[in-house]
């Protein structure tokens, strides 16, 4: 990858650095409405999916992917401010143990809810709260595998760009689509669009494999202590329930989440 080409932008590698650093604060992700991505599977994924590229940073030592390698030159002709670092400089801002050499500053991409439609098959996720933003990251993971259309997230408590989230989606994050929206917005929605809003609760009426799941679905799943709060559960139509042993923990976000979504995915 030397060599550079007319057009191309390098940029100096401190600044970037320093904002990267910055963007591992939701704050600054908030306000700027940018997130930081590492690693060679998330920066394809982040390609594949059409997500736009604020600034690219790689190492030309540390990375050794043929097609990895083949993006970023592809990105650096594309005219894609990028910043050449050195391994040291790339571990400095990798939350992962071994880095790949390669990431990029990316645009988020939360859509307001009233302009998206339903497919008449669909299956969406409602979130209000998550107590840990890897088992958030875990259940979009699942939501891909499932072919969920995508997630409502009501009010702003919850972050999907939080870097724990974007790193447990392991790329999956990219292919979701993502809607912010407060309460009566989402009533709004269902109401317009005939959505049938499923809650996972406890004191759910019925087990969760023993429903039908009219389409197009909205599976409202709750904080994993404290469960659906007062709003979520007041727009529900039904609660459905996992069935677990007396004594038993509550299944965390991702876990319980996924055995809802393959219930509705056979469907």
């Amino acid at each position: 990858m030397a060599g550079e080409l007319n057009g191309q932008r390098p940029v100096p590698a401190i600044p970037v650095l320093n904002r990267i650093a910055c963007l591992q604060q939701r704050s600054y992700r908030d306000q700027s409405h940018l997130f930081y991505s590492e690693g060679v599977r998330n920066f394809i994924a982040a390609l594949d999916s059409g997500c736009e590229v604020e600034t690219l940073v790689y190492s030309e030592r540390l990375l050794t992917s043929p097609l990895a390698r083949k993006l970023v030159r592809q990105t650096k002709r594309a005219g894609v401010p990028f910043a050449t670092l050195s391994p040291e400089q790339i571990r400095q801002v990798s939350l992962s143990e071994r880095a790949s050499g390669v990431g990029a500053i990316l645009h988020q991409a939360i859509r307001p809810l009233p302009g998206l439609t339903p497919r008449p098959k669909s299956c969406w996720i409602a979130l209000e709260d998550v107590r840990l933003p890897g088992n958030f990251g875990t259940l979009i993971r699942s939501a891909s595998a499932t072919g969920v259309d995508g997630f409502v997230l009501l009010g702003d408590r919850i972050d999907p760009y939080d870097p724990a989230v974007v790193r447990a989606s392991m790329g999956a994050i990219f292919g979701q689509r993502l809607a912010r929206a407060t309460f009566d917005e989402f009533r709004r929605w269902v109401r317009q669009h005939k959505l049938h809003v499923v809650g996972a609760s406890p004191d759910g009426t019925v087990d969760y494999d023993r429903v039908e799941y009219r389409r197009p679905t909205a599976l409202m799943l709750g904080e994993e202590r404290k469960g659906l709060s007062a709003r979520q559960r007041s727009l529900c139509h039904q609660l459905v329930r996992i069935p677990m042993r007396p004594g038993s923990d509550s299944l965390n976000l991702g876990v319980a989440g996924s055995l809802l979504l393959y219930q509705i995915l056979r469907e």
